[in-house]
């Protein structure tokens, strides 16, 4: 796992084509996988003591044949160009004394919460690459990045997950969303991905929703991953990540979250000479990070016998 460069752009969008849309920080745009590469160079090049607007894109290259076989990002402070949105689920009764009835739903409110945060995101794992622990090269790396980078981050990081489709639709959005942007979920969800997010602060109800009102499909796909984003969600909640009731506001999909410094890799990692050492029990192998900044490393290694 490197960071990635200028060069990689085509290979960026090669493997962007394989998701089928959905993951909001890895769009299938030339245009825009462009302008992240620049914005990660540049961010690797600046000298800080706290975290502004910068944002990280790291690939997954086979060193055997050179191809990119995987990608991931980190966001190291979110709200800052424009809001971060989330629906927040809880839960609301209602009493009458008077007929001795008590009803209780849930309500979905529009919510901040998480600006300020880090935000990891843009996982995507070529099918053929599944295999052999790189899943967790490619997620764990980023932890690693933080350690080695700490004062570019901040104390709270979240993860929004894909969610739920039925085949290619979004019962959420569908329900909701499409009330109030008239346009296909993924044109939508692209939109979101490449130009902002303030149309969001401009269209969307600034009322909390009540999910009894909505489509039986719609209410059972609140806070359900996506089948492909299942492994990633477990991989998150393995380094203690949890979800409390945050979602997507575009699909529904759970936004987890967690303190930094609690993370299992911030906490297993070691000092090991020019970098960080992660052992992966069971595995007899390791996570070795080197270097910092544009020159960081992490390679998936055999422990020493």
């Amino acid at each position: 796992m490197r960071m990635a460069c200028k060069n990689d752009v085509d290979a960026l969008l090669e493997l962007a084509a394989l998701t089928a849309g959905g993951l909001t920080n890895f769009p299938h745009d030339r245009g825009v996988l462009a302008e992240r590469v620049a914005w990660s160079e540049q961010s690797c090049g600046v000298i800080i003591d706290s975290p502004q607007d910068e944002f990280y894109l790291f690939v997954l290259e086979d060193t055997e044949t050179g191809r990119i076989v995987g990608t991931s990002s980190i966001y190291s402070k979110i709200g800052v160009r424009w809001p971060f949105y989330s629906y927040k689920l809880s839960r609301i009764s209602h009493v009458s004394n008077g007929t001795g009835r008590h009803f209780s739903t849930h309500i979905l409110t529009l919510v901040n919460d998480f600006d300020g945060a880090s935000e990891v995101g843009g996982l995507f794992l070529a099918p053929q690459a599944r295999s052999a622990g790189l899943g967790q090269l490619l997620s764990r790396s980023r932890y690693l990045f933080i350690s080695q980078h700490r004062e570019r981050f901040g104390s709270t990081i979240v993860a929004e997950m894909r969610g739920w489709l039925d085949g290619a639709i979004s019962p959420f959005w569908e329900a909701v969303g499409r009330k109030f942007f008239d346009s296909e979920f993924h044109a939508a969800d692209l939109y979101n991905a490449t130009q902002g997010n303030q149309f969001i602060a401009d269209l969307m109800p600034k009322f909390p929703i009540y999910t009894a009102l909505l489509p039986l499909d719609a209410q059972s796909a609140i806070g359900r991953p996506h089948v492909d984003a299942v492994p990633a969600k477990a991989m998150l909640e393995a380094e203690g990540f949890v979800y409390d009731g945050y979602v997507d506001i575009f699909d529904a999909g759970p936004t987890l979250h967690a303190r930094i410094d609690q993370l299992r890799t911030i906490t297993e990692c070691r000092l090991v000479g020019d970098g960080l050492e992660l052992p992966l029990p069971g595995r007899n192998q390791r996570l070795r990070a080197r270097n910092s900044g544009l020159e960081f490393t992490v390679s998936l290694e055999a422990l020493e016998s």
